[in-house]
């Protein structure tokens, strides 16, 4: 070990205090806190006809991070740069050199795939140089935002409104969500109709099922109650039979582990976590917790990645937990090696736990209830992603009568494999599953209890939720792991789109904004384009393409847009139409239009100055309120206690100043958009994170469920509580009312009377005490007088 102390530098302090533990005392470890410099922000900051020269700056704010590490810089023998092991941790990696002034011969580069203590001292142990070519793509990147943000972004300001953004992958989400807007409301819904025969074996007491119309040689479609009579009027006449069986076992393989995109969408699902919100828990397992018995210990693989592999070590380790918890038999034939798309880059694994065996169940206490869900959700993809097949034994029937043929299938586990661990979530929730099926044989006759035909209309696509967006992003190859989540917040922040529930809306102002895009700067918002671009950069992180060159032919072409765009929008302003509400304004009538203020978006009066009406945002949510049949809004409200915001769900009626017309409805529990399928009625769901199974509320249903089965929170009894109900008689919220005054004045007349009593004790003590210790001082007093005269009497004598 060299005589000085070397310095390890990475980014973040939880991460510094992870590595410093397993270091020891013969290194440093500190943190830069993230970039230490940057482009300023006042202006471009890059020199565009000097040859795209940037003019980087020390971020304000962080002199004395800089000096600090300046100084152990100086004093220190070698300098470890530990920043993260991406594109975005390698030019901090660069920035750090340059900005600190350490010499080439000092400086050494490493990354952690993983922070345990192994990795760690093998990455120490095995140092390498910065990597320019990373650093390069880095800067490319950085810059191309920098001129598009910064040459773009004012133009709009100048055309539509200031404040705004514009960026390569930000326009390019905002874009998707807006056309697939524009898909619904151009949708055309397509009748088609729907039969179920409701069928028995003849003989007595045998099973039931029911089978699902499907065509004659092939599939047909019913585009019209009369075709759909048609058949049925055929079907009654003739007889069923079994035309068909077929047994066979299905296998259902596992998932892969997770990539930066997938663990986003995943989380989004199950978790109902945010993009952003996930890549912060991650980075929290990432860089270290503290564990019981174990120390600070990095509990996932870097998630920044969208590579599938798996390091060997990963797999045996898997292979020796699955053999030991859950059997051989879990365990496939060969082990699983997953094959990474191919413009993916491949720098590291897929998100994995750093040790298997750290069991999420058994660290439960030491983490918080996000860092656990998250963590057992990669645990448990990783594990399920090595376990042996799900086995199905599935069973399909087709029945003929008259020609025509209808189908029934069911399928039932036979063999759980990786779903003892994990099943991956869907977007779309699944069709309602078969009933088992009799055991059935072709020509086996068959008995109709009836047929029951259903109109239907073709749905439009659904809107993206972050979930879908994110996945629809990277199958388009734009953007990377690291800028999801950013792009995301950046499109919501900017109100382009805004969220509702899961799915993800367009504001008219980025329907304006892309459709100026779109007229003007056709590479910009071209998926294609923004893809080619990210190809573009992939080879200068290679080596094979100079990064200068990239931005070059880029700002060519860019630059004589940006010109012919502001010579055809000379003199114009663009206006963004109002995004007209439902809502009635109660003062002067008009539909009331949503604005955006300080805190958000808000319902106001067109009228204005004329009406200053102003209420907040309503959400209409989906199905009907269960007393009137009114629409059902999201509302929310401030606590006159507490001044925390809340929300509660209520009938549209419910502020309607006319009583006669006024509907009371208003629940806490958030309603869905499944129907009781006993009494049809919009059933509803318990508020807050992670999945919650609807419930019917209407007592009069068999389906009903009682309130203390609901799960989630719930109300105490006012029994229990102390408090009457709302709907209690006034003359028991009187009589209970009196009795809690009577109650407080008693306790506060108690405690009045304890006080005083405590202050005369403490008097008589008092007295007591100076009393004594008078007459232990007169005593005092009397025996040092005694001895004196003693003294005197024997001196005299002598």
């Amino acid at each position: 070990m060299a005589s000085k102390t070397d310095l390890v530098i990475v980014e973040s302090p939880s991460k510094a205090k992870t590595i410093g533990k397993y270091l020891g005392p013969g290194y440093e470890v500190k943190a830069s806190m993230g970039h230490v410099r940057d482009l300023p922000k006042s202006k471009i900051g890059v020199d565009i006809e000097g040859g795209f020269v940037p003019n980087y700056q020390p971020i304000k704010g962080k002199e004395d991070v800089i000096s600090d590490l300046k100084k152990a810089a100086k004093k220190s023998g070698k300098v470890y740069l530990a920043t993260d092991p991406d594109r975005e941790g390698e030019a901090i990696s660069w920035h750090l050199k340059e900005l600190l002034d350490i010499p080439d011969d000092k400086t050494y580069r490493v990354t952690f795939n993983e922070i345990t203590k192994n990795v760690v001292n093998q990455s120490i142990a095995a140092p390498r140089a910065i990597d320019q070519n990373l650093v390069n793509a880095q800067q490319a990147r950085r810059i191309l935002d920098r001129i598009v943000g910064y040459q773009l972004s004012p133009l709009l300001w100048r055309k539509i409104r200031r404040g705004l953004s514009a960026g390569r992958v930000q326009s390019v989400a905002t874009r998707l969500v807006v056309e697939r807007e524009e898909e619904i409301r151009a949708f055309q819904p397509q009748e088609y109709w729907t039969i179920e025969a409701d069928l028995s074996r003849v003989a007595p007491n045998a099973g039931a099922f029911k089978a699902q119309f499907h065509g004659r040689d092939k599939k047909m479609d019913l585009t019209s109650e009369a075709e759909a009579d048609a058949v049925i009027a055929a079907v009654e006449q003739g007889s069923f039979s079994v035309s068909k069986v077929k047994r066979q076992e299905k296998n259902r393989t596992p998932a892969p582990p997770f990539t930066t995109s997938t663990l986003q969408q995943e989380a989004s699902r199950k978790l109902n976590m945010t993009p952003a919100r996930t890549m912060s828990i991650a980075q929290q397992l990432y860089e270290g917790v503290d564990i019981s018995g174990e120390g600070t210990v990095g509990l996932i693989t870097y998630m920044r990645t969208d590579s599938l592999r798996l390091s060997e070590e990963a797999l045996a380790a898997a292979k020796g937990f699955i053999e030991q918890r859950y059997g051989k038999e879990y365990y496939p034939p060969q082990t699983r090696r997953f094959k990474t798309r191919g413009n993916a880059q491949d720098a590291h694994e897929a998100i994995r736990p750093s040790d298997v065996n750290l069991v999420p169940d058994e660290i439960k206490k030491d983490l918080t209830s996000e860092q656990y869900k998250l963590y057992k959700l990669i645990w448990s993809r990783f594990l399920s992603c090595q376990m042996a097949n799900a086995v199905y034994d599935s069973l399909s029937i087709e029945v003929e009568n008259s020609g025509y043929t209808f189908r029934a299938s069911h399928s039932s586990l036979k063999f759980s494999g990786f779903t003892a661990v994990y099943e991956e979530g869907k977007d779309e929730e699944d069709e309602e599953r078969q009933s088992p099926l009799p055991d059935l044989k072709e020509g086996e006759p068959l008995e109709g209890r009836g047929l029951k035909k259903d109109q239907h209309f073709t749905q439009p696509p659904a809107r993206y939720s972050e979930a879908s967006l994110i996945r629809a992003l990277e199958e388009k190859g734009i953007g990377r792991p690291s800028t999801y989540a950013p792009t995301i917040s950046t499109i919501l922040n900017r109100e382009y789109v805004v969220k509702e529930g899961k799915a993800l809306r367009p504001t008219p102002l980025g329907e304006v904004v892309t459709g100026l895009m779109k007229d003007k700067f056709q590479d910009i918002v071209d998926p294609t384009f923004t893809a080619q671009m990210e190809a573009r950069l992939d080879q200068v992180e290679e080596g094979s393409t100079d990064w200068k060159k990239v931005l070059s032919e880029f700002y060519g072409s860019f630059d004589a847009e940006l010109k012919k765009a502001e010579q055809e929008l000379d003199g114009e302003r663009i206006k963004v139409p109002d995004e007209v509400s439902e809502e009635i304004c109660p003062q002067c009538g008009r539909n009331l239009v949503v604005k955006s203020g300080r805190f958000g978006r808000f319902l106001a009066c067109p009228g204005w100055p004329e009406c200053d009406f102003t209420m907040p945002l309503v959400v209409e949510m989906p199905g009907k309120c269960p007393k009137c049949g009114g629409r059902l809004l999201k509302r929310t409200g401030k606590s006159k206690k507490t001044g925390k915001q809340y929300t509660y769900y209520c009938c549209e009626r419910l502020t309607n100043k006319d009583e006669a017309n006024k509907c009371d409805f208003m629940t806490w529990d958030v309603p869905v958009k499944d129907n009781c399928p006993v009494c049809g009625q919009t059933m509803f769901k318990k508020a807050g994170r992670g999945a919650k199974k609807p419930f019917c509320i209407n007592e009069a249903c068999s389906n009903f469920t009682p309130e203390e089965k609901r799960g989630g929170w719930q109300k105490k009894p006012a029994a229990q509580s102390g408090e009457a109900g709302e709907d209690a008689p006034a003359e028991e919220k009187t009589a209970k009312k009196t009795a809690a005054k009577k109650a407080t004045t008693t306790k506060k007349t108690a405690a009045k009377k304890t006080t005083a009593a405590k202050k005369t004790t403490a008097k008589k003590t008092t007295t007591a005490k100076k009393a004594t210790t008078a007459k232990k001082s007169t005593t005092a007093k009397k025996t040092a007088a005694a001895k004196k005269t003693t003294a005197a009497k024997k001196t005299t004598q002598e």
